[in-house]
């Protein structure tokens, strides 16, 4: 008889629920063990295959950097980082397994080839306290290239990193031993204010070979000797013209954007030696990209009043230094210009046809950019 009430379930009812809970149970715990089992197995093989070479067919060289003080860890991170070990976790591992100690810091030339015994006896003997070059090949450097230009391609062209040129370049110790050295090329270079990169300027556009073994010193030297020997003959001339070098190449590294031809950058040249004689700014467009770090062709009013000693349109003079490497032609342009007495102050080029056309008054320098208007958008 219906009472209103739930029937109690019936120990038979109670039972099923209890062997449906314990199957689901034993079903997640066999889940969870199968799990384990998989993880282990895929792990053992990931741990076996990390302890043989990364790769036993690349036998191209990785110039590894071990800092002062790198524990064992640390330097299994940097060989993973550099893709000479497939686990820096399991390189820690195996030395400490195998009692590997005192490596030593320095540059080191791996192979992802070299089997982790290999490699952490090359640690424990020691590497080169200069990166070095690993195989023969060229170092191209352009004209008008900056040093941050040259620090992008190093590693392309070399066994070298952007990080290892860019801490050369910003050495005291390295630019004074170069300054030691070539004191006729890089006296004014030593005693620039505000300079950003006291080498900018004498890296010496050219191909150079960059032999096996060669330290990256050596490379830049041979960079800034080629320089010093392209001036070789004109210091007399820089000298007579009561200019300094770094002046004078200051003065080639803008003429080497702003002209094209050999004609041009004469005349250009003649022009920088007119605004300066006359104290005028010289309001190069160079100088303010190179102060803004960028090559966008297309400045702002606000781009122009960048507040840097390498802005020349608000700073007179030469600036701090050279805003790249200039070739020997527009070094030659500064040293003899072309008319100069002609008394030009200003220049505009035909963006479309690459025609210059100089003047001597700002008017007729405003009514040539009207006309060229159209062709300049």
């Amino acid at each position: 008889m219906d009472n209103g009430t739930n029937p109690t379930p019936s120990r038979q009812e109670s039972g099923k629920k209890r062997s449906f809970g314990r199957r689901i149970m034993i079903g997640v715990a066999s889940l969870l063990v199968l799990l384990a089992v998989v993880i282990g197995f895929f792990g053992y093989h990931y741990f076996q295959t990390a302890l043989k070479p990364m790769d036993t067919s690349n036998n191209n060289v990785v110039q590894v950097h071990v800092p002062m003080g790198a524990t064992s860890n640390k330097i299994g991170q940097i060989l993973q980082d550099k893709k000479v070990v497939k686990s820096g976790m399991v390189f820690n591992y195996y030395v400490k397994s195998n009692k590997f100690t005192n490596f030593q810091a320095g540059y080191y030339q791996l192979k992802p080839s070299m089997t982790l015994k290999q490699i952490a006896t090359q640690l424990q003997k020691g590497g080169s306290a200069e990166p070095i070059q690993s195989t023969a090949g060229k170092v191209l450097v352009r004209e008008g290239e900056t040093v941050d230009q040259i620090a992008a391609e190093i590693p392309i062209q070399t066994d070298f990193t952007k990080k290892e040129f860019m801490s050369l370049m910003q050495s005291p110790a390295f630019f004074n031993e170069l300054a030691a050295k070539y004191p006729q090329l890089l006296s004014s270079a030593k005693s620039a204010k505000k300079v950003r990169y006291r080498l900018e300027g004498y890296l010496a556009p050219a191909t150079y070979q960059a032999g096996k073994k060669m330290t990256l010193k050596h490379l830049v030297t041979e960079m800034v000797a080629k320089t010093d020997q392209n001036l070789q003959g004109s210091y007399a001339t820089i000298k007579k013209e009561k200019r300094t070098v770094q002046e004078t190449l200051t003065l080639a590294s803008l003429v080497e954007r702003e002209g094209v031809t050999q004609s041009d950058r004469d005349k250009i040249a003649g022009v920088f030696l007119n605004r300066i004689k006359a104290g005028m700014a010289l309001q190069s467009d160079i100088s303010v990209q190179y102060a803004l770090k960028t090559t966008k062709s297309t400045l702002t009013y606000k781009d122009l009043k960048v507040k840097s000693p390498y802005n020349l349109y608000i700073h007179t003079g030469y600036g701090p230094g050279p805003f790249a490497n200039p070739s020997t032609s527009s070094i030659k342009a500064v040293l003899h210009p072309k008319d100069q007495k002609k008394g030009y102050y200003y220049f505009i080029a035909n963006t479309k046809t690459g025609k210059v056309y100089f003047s001597q008054t700002y008017a007729q320098h405003q009514e040539k950019t009207s006309s060229l208007a159209s062709d300049n958008k």
